[in-house]
């Protein structure tokens, strides 16, 4: 039985196109961009790296595209399980909204683990929690005042990331040409060792799934479309410019990188969290002859990291709000207060990020490594649940009598696209623990914490469906109403 909710107790729609365009940027780039490119050239070389970062593009792209359909003809705060719900199955739904909820709630302890690491690099002597606590209450403002509130942080958070990318292209392409920072490299470091291609095909397949991550967020615009001005012309919008973006922000800075760094260089490989000395943005301006580039970056990934940890406490309030409000969830989650705030989803959210976090600090941070490691799993699984819930979708448009000249926004490459999105994620998620199988012994405990989350999602999914008795919905009576969040 679904809750109605009174005129006065809603989510307010204050994201304007703006907000949109830079929710649905910022949310793809992050440290999968500033660190982890660094090593998928290392890996797999320029070539492979390039080949793996335009794959997972591509699949990305026709998500989005699919996310823009549903988003626009449905917009929903609670999207990915409000959609699988109404047309898969309520279990399915039920699976896919907590699933979500606990990959955002995970990710915010992460993200609050690497903000203590990365602000020790101005404050080494200075001690996490406090750092954690600092960190943890900024968020939880901008997402307790208002709506708009988060938009605006994530506008700017996004706007410093973006600047950051189109100063280091500009650079890097100086560079190339020898225009600064030494004679021209030209495509020299394509041909170093035995690159463009390196590491053969399971070297490709690995920085595949590593580029899976970094893209990790985009889907965010799906939950922010329920609380858009005007959803059916901001989210298309910000769905169109997402392909001409990842070519530009990814595909370009991976080029780049491998045109201007050798695949070889030991740094790549040591591009962690705790060593911003060796992000390839910072080796490229060093190379360059800037010398304050660490610093710089060192600000710059602080605040993708408080933009991701921001990002992940909406997005998992606005699940767990929309949860409640079908049933699955209790219900006083699904209230608002004055401010149209689902406040006490963030306050649980918060407080389930929060301990997560406690359990990296104390004993040898095994809990929290398993948590992570759960949660890793997870976009992949809702990225699975979007691509299917489209084309169930598209197919219940038709089969119902429905027009495509109905839809505010159409996906273009119907069905190949989200068949193609589909299988690119099985296979991501059937490979992600491949290198547990490589040695002589399997590595148990390796494969277990990569694929928990499979299992625990299957759990959800069925145990919900057994004890509910729900089915599959027939093409024909899914509910394709804009107006209700409710599972037929």
């Amino acid at each position: 039985m679904q809750h109605k909710a009174t005129p006065d107790a809603t989510l307010r729609k204050s994201l304007k196109a703006r907000h949109m365009t830079m929710i649905a940027l910022g949310g793809s780039i992050g440290t999968g961009l500033f660190l982890a490119s660094g090593g998928a050239v290392a890996e797999a070389g320029p070539g492979g790296a390039l080949l793996a970062y335009a794959a997972v593009g591509l699949m990305v792209y026709f998500l989005m595209t699919s996310l823009g359909e549903l988003a626009t003809f449905m917009p929903e705060s609670g999207s990915f399980n409000t959609y699988a719900g109404r047309f898969v199955d309520p279990a399915f739904g039920f699976a896919m909204g907590w699933n979500f909820w606990y990959n955002w709630a995970v990710t915010i302890a992460a993200e609050l683990a690497a903000a203590t690491v990365l602000i020790k690099y101005w404050f080494p002597e200075s001690h996490s929690a406090w750092w954690s606590l600092i960190f943890l209450a900024v968020i939880f403002a901008l997402n307790a005042l208002t709506v708009k509130g988060y938009g605006e942080s994530e506008y700017w958070f996004a706007m410093i990331k973006i600047v950051t990318v189109v100063i280091f292209l500009a650079v890097g392409v100086l560079m190339i040409f020898g225009i600064m920072g030494g004679p021209a490299v030209g495509f020299a470091n394509f041909t170093v060792g035995d690159a463009p291609f390196h590491g053969g095909f399971f070297a490709v397949l690995g920085v595949f799934m590593a580029a899976g991550f970094s893209f990790q967020g985009t889907e965010l615009i799906g939950v922010a479309a329920g609380e858009s001005e005007n959803p059916r012309d901001n989210v298309p919008r910000a769905i169109r410019q997402i392909f001409w973006r990842i070519l530009f922000f990814y595909i370009l800075a991976i080029l780049v990188i491998g045109l201007i760094i050798p695949y070889t260089n030991p740094n790549l490989l040591r591009g962690d969290i705790s060593d911003i000395g060796v992000s390839p943005f910072t080796l490229v301006f060093e190379k360059a002859g800037l010398a304050i580039a660490a610093s710089v970056m060192n600000a710059v990934i602080l605040t993708s990291v408080l933009s991701a940890g921001n990002s992940g406490m909406y997005a998992a309030t606005r699940v767990l709000f929309a949860l409640a409000r079908e049933g699955k969830a209790p219900r006083i989650l699904g209230r608002v207060n004055r401010r149209g705030i689902p406040m006490n989803a963030l306050l649980i959210t918060t407080a389930v990020g929060m301990l997560a976090f406690l359990a990296s600090l104390y004993g040898d941070g095994v809990v929290y490594n398993w948590l992570l490691n759960a949660s890793g799993m997870c976009g992949f699984i809702t990225w699975v649940g979007i691509a299917v819930s489209h084309y169930r979708f598209r197919r219940a448009f038709t089969a119902q009598g429905h027009s495509l000249s109905e839809l505010p926004y159409k996906a273009r490459w119907f069905p190949f696209g989200p068949l193609f999105a589909f299988a690119l994620c099985i296979i991501v998620i059937i490979g992600q623990g491949a290198d547990a199988f490589t040695g002589q012994e399997i590595d148990w405990k390796r494969m277990i914490a990569t694929y928990m989350s499979v299992p625990l999602f299957l759990i959800l999914w069925f145990g919900y469906k057994w004890i509910k008795r729900t089915k599959v919905v027939p093409l024909k009576a899914c509910d394709l109403s804009s107006d209700a969040s409710s599972d037929k």
